[in-house]
């Protein structure tokens, strides 16, 4: 139970965080407050890894590690629970 809880929150986030990428490339989708919500909540975890990777001229890499670092951070929050928890 608690597995499927980390599994669909970490799926949520990530629906949040493509989002945010699609957003980023069309600007009249961030009038939607349905978008600033998303921003408020996406840009903090994005701004991470915006200020380790520079942009390549005018393509932004960053949202790629930021998804594979939450993978991993999916992987590792799982293996916690089951460890802890069963």
């Amino acid at each position: 139970m608690l597995i499927l809880v980390i599994d669909r929150l970490f799926f949520v986030y990530m629906i949040m965080l493509f989002a945010r990428i699609i957003a980023s490339w069309i600007p009249e989708l961030r009038a939607f407050r349905l978008m600033q919500f998303i921003g408020y909540y996406t840009d903090p975890f994005l701004n991470v890894f915006r200020r380790i990777i520079p942009p390549l001229g005018m393509i932004d890499i960053s949202p790629i590690v930021a998804f594979l670092a939450l993978g991993v951070l999916e992987h590792i929050t799982k293996q916690i629970a089951i460890a802890i928890f069963y």
